[in-house]
């Protein structure tokens, strides 16, 4: 299955120096891929990633992934009261 990625801030970087693009970059998984897996593909550590949005929602890591889905990939360091309004943290 393919799907899109995009990658905030110090990701950015860290995606460079694995190899991958973090701009609405696609990406090839397996069948019944979840985030966790993604991560693993990207060579990113649970540690590196705050926040996972999957078609313009906040998932868990273990949300199972789809064919055309979009991913967005958010770092530890998003101020406090976005981390709020995004979801990735409740009040």
């Amino acid at each position: 299955m393919k799907i899109t990625i995009n990658a905030f801030s110090f990701l950015q970087k860290k995606l460079s120096e694995n190899g991958f693009n973090f701009y609405n970059s696609e990406v090839e998984l397996a069948q019944n891929s979840s985030v966790n897996d993604l991560l693993s593909y990207l060579k990113l550590l649970k540690n590196d990633v705050e926040g996972v949005f999957v078609n313009g929602k906040i998932t868990p890591f273990d949300t199972a992934l789809h064919d055309g889905d979009r991913v967005g990939l958010l770092p530890h360091g998003t101020p406090g009261p976005y981390r709020v309004m995004l979801g990735i943290v409740k009040k």
